[in-house]
């Protein structure tokens, strides 16, 4: 398994190299995308491709190669091979067939976002791509609130701004960094409070690497929630500017960097207290 350069064709290994030139074929996501690094530093060994959509059709030749004795690198697109991309089916009958799956370190997108992130490293998840439907990405959201490490994320940009509603409306307004476009011409990387990153995406382009800090990580000052009945009137005040409940809750959720769940809770115990008052 052969980790490739994410953007720059300079960050491939001197051992990567050789072993791309030593092996009998390359199996690889995207023989086309793939092309372009092997033909950079001349290296002619037959590829082929093995996908999402051909992994199950491709993996028993490619097995019965190895148990022959051929030899076989494992490329994805960009990154170490198996982190939300294809060739898991491959490794597993590979190991079940007894053969020898070797790992050859290299970049990372994941690795390279949490060391630049500044983001605490004693413990991470990775999550890979949240879920495409809507209600899916809610669901992922409330199953992840609770996480009590870095959480790792990677998003398209079409869906990156949505995402960012959604995480901070069930996360609250966590501390995160955006990585875009990682090793490339137009890296950017932008740490903040998730409302902050939100206001500073602008049009999204490129590929997201997402960082989130935990919840007992807090990195930028949050205004005190208030005492007694105060959060009871500051809803019935923003909700009388023609606002709705369920937005005065986000919009005070946001302020008070809590997430929808904990601000409604506060509130409720508010209405409680100016009730007895």
């Amino acid at each position: 398994m052969v980790a490739t350069p994410i953007g720059n064709l300079e960050d491939i290994t001197l051992r990567a190299l050789r072993i791309l030139r030593e092996v009998d074929l390359i199996a690889a996501e995207d023989t086309r995308h793939s092309a372009r690094l092997l033909n950079h530093y001349g290296i002619t060994t037959r590829t082929t491709s093995l996908h999402e959509h051909n992994e199950h059709q491709r993996t028993p030749g490619l097995v019965d190669r190895l148990v022959r004795g051929h030899s076989v690198a494992l490329l994805s697109d960009a990154g170490t091979p198996l982190v939300s991309d294809p060739g898991l089916q491959f490794v597993r009958c590979a190991l079940d067939a007894g053969v020898s799956v070797v790992p050859l370190p290299g970049p990372s997108a994941v690795i390279s976002a949490l060391v630049a992130s500044g983001a605490p490293l004693d413990s991470f998840t990775f999550v890979g791509f949240p879920p495409r439907k809507v209600n899916d990405r809610k669901k992922w959201c409330q199953s992840l609130a609770a996480t009590p490490s870095t959480i790792v994320f990677f998003e398209s940009p079409h869906r990156l701004i949505t995402t960012l509603r959604m995480i901070r409306d069930y996360w609250g307004d966590r501390e995160a960094a955006l990585c875009r476009e990682l090793t490339k011409i137009h890296e950017q990387l932008v740490i903040r409070p998730i409302s902050g990153l939100i206001d500073a995406v602008g049009t999204p382009r490129g590929e997201y690497t997402c960082v989130v800090w935990p919840p007992s990580v807090v990195t930028h000052s949050a205004p005190e929630l208030p005492k007694g009945s105060v959060l009871a009137h500051e809803l019935l005040q923003t909700t009388g500017k023609r606002e709705s409940r369920r937005d005065g809750v986000k919009k005070m959720a946001r302020k008070y960097q809590l997430s929808k769940r904990e601000m409604y809770t506060a509130i409720e115990t508010s209405k409680e207290i100016a009730q007895k008052t």
